[in-house]
């Protein structure tokens, strides 16, 4: 919540500004949805209970940006985020899958995103441990003796019972103080110099062999039939835990071991149960779902056909919208101040088409607006990761100068406009289209050609001028 505290809607406004074209109304219906969430966080006592998020409805053609205004927004605030088709839950039990699932998929990027913040701040720890087990291997004699963890009975039992035979679990890494400390003059003489030779990559090269660690692996697989948090109980998950760590050994080099290493004792280093924990309640508190397609599951109950399927699907996305627990195999989550993002096209349906008690639960709707060629001038050249400087830095891999100039981003932009009134409109996505077909040739040539190449307003005509005026070949090619 640190970068929500300090950027303000206007400021989160400015933010999207620098990756996405227009779409004002969108901008600062999002802002300020961010923006209440850290107002809500400030609030004390049973009232910060009490406010729920104001979910959002996006309305508009595919191309304008609804998903990235969303994916922006969560990268912006540092939030778990996961982005569904709402077609993906027709016909759950023979193509379809189940609606909470969407809740599990955003708790699995909650803990991805804690897990990565915890072995950055144990990075240093986990570096240096790596280098003296890298030095154990290049100076064994030089290495302090290690209890060993006796198996234990239960383990042992199991090990039996399944034909698993694993070996005794070695306790962590000594911290390098207390493992030189038992050390003779010598021995530390060596460790030290071979310290100093390991961070200067003296041995980086070399070929050391390594036992890696693997999660013991039982031959149980999921009671109950069903996938875990849905009933169902990952037993070869619940009881790897209680067994050692199975070793495997393979042959790399120095780098290769000592990146091996630091994550092995990263992760002995991060407490797992309060990565999960404090996953949870971001997933809860600051999760955005962006629900896709919305509009292909509009539809009223109709007696017969699809419509019944597509109404489902909106009962069933309704309770978790409206606020529910769900059984993840990380722990419950409640869903009532997940942040939803709906969006869709609505060509044929209407929002008005929704189930009454879904549309109630997307109170803000925004409708964005098609592309014009000037929009599509805007989106090729000024966003920070504009397309034409996309494809110029990658042609520069291969030593070819790509330079566009003003008359042909213009003529680029009036085609690809001229194709979406002619075909189907896929909006911004039609410039990566024109874009690789205009670059086909120079792409293919580069490694053996190279150079410089100008495009302008005669090269971009030269290159898609008969394809965009035939409307048949355009609208295959194109």
């Amino acid at each position: 919540m640190s970068t929500l505290r300090e950027l303000t809607p206007r400021q989160i406004v400015a933010e999207l500004d620098r990756y996405i074209v227009g779409q004002g109304k969108a901008k600062r219906a999002v802002a300020i949805a961010m923006r209440n969430r850290y107002r809500r966080e400030q609030l004390a006592g049973e009232m910060r209970g009490e406010v729920i998020p104001k979910n959002i409805l996006m309305i508009g053609p595919t191309g304008v940006g609804k998903t990235e205004i969303a994916r922006r927004l969560a990268t912006l605030a540092g939030a778990p985020f996961v982005k569904v088709e709402a077609t993906k839950y027709t016909e759950v039990g023979y193509v379809g899958r189940d609606v909470e699932s969407m809740v599990r998929d955003l708790v699995e990027a909650a803990i991805r995103v804690v897990q990565d913040e915890r072995r950055a701040e144990v990075e240093q720890a986990a570096d240096a441990a790596a280098v003296e087990r890298v030095i154990d291997l290049l100076f064994p004699e030089t290495r302090a003796a290690t209890p060993q963890q006796p198996m234990t009975s239960f383990a042992s039992t199991l090990g039996s019972i399944f034909g698993n035979t694993f070996p005794q679990q070695a306790q962590p890494a000594a911290q390098p103080q207390a493992a030189t400390a038992a050390l003779g003059e010598d021995a530390r003489s060596v460790r030290e110099q071979a310290r100093t030779d390991v961070l200067r990559g003296f041995y980086d090269v070399r070929l050391v062999d390594v036992e890696v660690e693997e999660s013991a692996q039982l031959p149980i697989g999921v009671l109950g039939g069903m996938e875990p948090g849905m009933g169902g109980a990952d037993v070869g998950e619940m009881l790897g835990g209680l067994l050692p760590k199975k070793k495997t050994r393979k042959r790399m080099t120095v780098t290769d071991a000592r990146r091996v290493f630091a994550q092995e004792e990263a992760g002995k280093l991060i407490d797992m149960d309060a990565v999960k924990r404090e996953a949870l309640r971001r997933a809860g508190d600051n999760g955005i779902i962006f629900i896709d397609e919305i509009d292909k599951v509009a539809g009223r109950e109709g007696g017969r056909g699809p419509d019944i399927s597509r109404e489902g699907v909106q009962r069933d996305i309704l309770p978790i919208v409206e606020g529910s627990t769900v059984a993840t195999k990380y722990g419950s989550i409640k869903t009532d101040h997940i942040l939803f993002i709906a969006a869709g096209a609505f060509h044929i349906s209407k929002p008005s088409d929704l189930i009454p008690e879904l549309q109630g639960r997307f109170p803000i709707r925004v409708e964005l607006d098609s592309l014009t060629a000037e929009d599509f001038k805007t989106i090729l050249t000024q966003p920070r990761n504009a397309l034409t400087e996309q494809y110029r830095q990658l042609l520069a891999v291969e030593g070819v100068t790509i330079e566009f100039l003003p008359d042909g981003v213009e003529q680029l932009a009036a085609y690809a406009m001229q194709v979406n009134d002619q075909s189907e409109n896929i909006g911004a996505r039609r410039l990566h289209t024109v874009l690789e077909r205009l670059l086909e040739d120079v792409s293919y040539a580069a490694p053996e050609e190279g150079g410089t190449v100008r495009i302008d307003a005669e090269y971009v005509r030269s290159k898609l001028g008969d394809i965009v005026r035939d409307a048949n070949l355009s609208t295959y090619i194109l």
